[in-house]
């Protein structure tokens, strides 16, 4: 039966731990097969939200399906297709508090992201949290609901503009000149715009939650913007791959070693990146 669960044992079969228990958290949000040295490091540096179906997590997903879908629809096919595509993800690990809560933030993220309309977006952010409290007032008080609020909001506020120098439209410009050099410019311009994105996205996502965590915890993590910035970017590309091996594995399992050896290298990166920070002295403060 193709479940979480299903899927989940497909990675474990694929890769070794503890590669299978931080992916399943990435696509998944199962955190119970997660090595607990690797946890510690995630709780160090301040990136555990990577191994949670967090705000962050699903805002990814969103943007990768609509800049996919954008590549044969209109924009706002695309968004629509893209919005229907998070109601089936939703439906499919399971309709939890957490994770609708995030779905609805990561959608308006989306629309602001992708129309630029910030203010927009603001109004339905200011709607989506007051419709939310009526339904459910005790969730104020409910840590994943704050984070999910506050990380929306940073990125709608923080992460809407775009560079012009480095747009990526550029990339895909006919207007200009088609010699080798101009080729190898416009990619470096399109691979710039991307960082450029992921960064800011990154950033903004933590502006409001840092003193949320710091107020809850009475700690911070001194060294999380710059483990952010060295594998936030590699999220997407992990999942990518990490999906492809988990459902080609529930078609036919030896098919899906070549997608999951991909995985295993953008998650070997990444748990290299986190176990190194984690490491650095005063990496993370407790008070």
């Amino acid at each position: 039966m193709f479940t979480v669960q299903s899927l989940t044992a497909i990675l474990n079969q694929l890769l070794p731990e503890p590669h299978a228990g931080l992916l399943a958290g990435i696509l998944f949000g199962v955190k119970t097969n997660l090595d607990r040295g690797l946890y510690q490091a995630l709780v160090t540096t301040g990136v555990l939200h990577i191994a949670a179906l967090s705000g962050m997590n699903i805002s990814l997903m969103t943007g990768f399906f609509g800049w996919l879908f954008q590549l044969v629809f209109s924009k706002r096919i695309a968004s629509l297709l893209t919005v229907l595509s998070v109601v089936c993800f939703v439906w499919f690990v399971g309709p939890s508090a957490s994770v609708v809560r995030s779905a609805i933030m990561a959608s308006l993220t989306l629309i602001a992201i992708v129309f630029g309309r910030q203010n927009w977006a603001l109004y339905s952010w200011i709607l989506a949290v007051s419709c939310m409290l009526l339904l459910n007032f005790s969730w104020i008080t409910d840590l994943s609901f704050q984070l999910s609020a506050l990380a929306t909001l940073g990125m709608i506020l923080f992460s809407t503009n775009k560079s012009p120098s480095s747009d990526k439209d550029y990339f895909f410009s006919r207007s200009n000149s088609p010699s080798i050099l101009s080729y190898q410019r416009n990619i470096v311009s399109f691979l710039v715009c991307i960082l450029y994105q992921e960064l800011r996205l990154t950033l903004a996502a933590q502006v409001f939650t840092i003193p949320l965590i710091f107020f809850h915890f009475h700690r911070i993590s001194l060294i999380s913007p710059i483990t952010n910035i060295l594998i936030g970017w590699m999220i997407m590309p992990v999942s990518v791959f990490g999906w492809i091996a988990a459902i080609v594995g529930y078609v036919y399992l030896p098919a899906a070693i070549i997608p999951a050896w991909g995985a295993w290298g953008l998650l070997q990166y990444l748990i290299t990146v986190v176990t190194w920070t984690a490491r650095i002295p005063f990496a993370g403060l407790a008070f």
